[in-house]
């Protein structure tokens, strides 16, 4: 099976599209994790969000699509947690073209003058 998925992986599009998803299932047990360690139940949270039991478990199971930043804020405050985001480098694969290695020193930048000219 390792072999099978690393060549599976090797595809840029389809590697993508996997940490795509492995992020989302991460954001959708973290949701679950910050209930639960309230001692909330779904229909509880559910009251405090102004919301329904149904809803809260399409949220925690990765069933709503599109949800903004501003329905995570609710259900962070709902928990007694707060929203941070942040944005971090992807993995690379492989090394990207047109890059250079943080070893290379970069290129002096050199300014010629003309002498003689008046």
């Amino acid at each position: 099976m390792g072999e099978w998925l690393d060549g599976v992986l090797a595809d840029p599009v389809l590697a993508s599209a996997v940490e795509e998803r492995m992020a989302e299932m991460k954001i959708e047990q973290e949701l679950v994790a910050l209930r639960e360690r309230e001692g909330l139940s779904q229909r509880d949270l559910a009251r405090k969000l102004g919301t329904t039991q149904p809803y809260i478990a399409k949220l925690e199971s990765g069933r709503v699509r599109n949800f903004g930043l501003k329905t995570l804020a609710r259900y962070a405050a709902a928990t007694g947690s707060t929203l941070t985001v942040t944005f971090a480098p992807a993995r690379q694969r492989g090394k990207a073209t047109g890059t250079r290695s943080t070893t290379q020193r970069p290129r002096r930048r050199t300014t010629r003058t003309r002498r003689g000219l008046a």
